[in-house]
């Protein structure tokens, strides 16, 4: 597994502004948490995603590629910070 933070900065109210992804070796999200400007987050797995939020259909693209648009800045993280915004995610929804 691998595990990516990307950051979004914009202006739009309702849009997540922090993304974490936990990938497959294939690639593709397993479990994904958003988190919005105002403290709210979401959070997706292959058995629960909402209108909001839900695993990509596609495979993840190279941080490289989502750093090179100048709104976004990706990273890969630990698997203990992701948990840690899972578990939070999953007990404020």
């Amino acid at each position: 597994m691998r595990y990516v933070k990307v950051a979004w900065e914009h202006d739009f109210a309702d849009d997540p502004v922090l993304y974490l992804s936990e990938l497959g070796d294939d690639g593709y999200e397993t479990r994904k948490v958003q988190f919005y400007r105002d403290g709210r987050s979401e959070w997706a797995d292959e058995n629960h995603e909402t209108a909001n939020v839900g695993l990509s259909e596609i495979p993840f693209p190279s941080l490289e590629e989502i750093s090179s648009q100048e709104e976004f800045g990706a990273e890969l993280i630990d698997s203990e910070e992701f948990e840690s915004a899972w578990i939070e995610a999953r007990i404020n929804s």
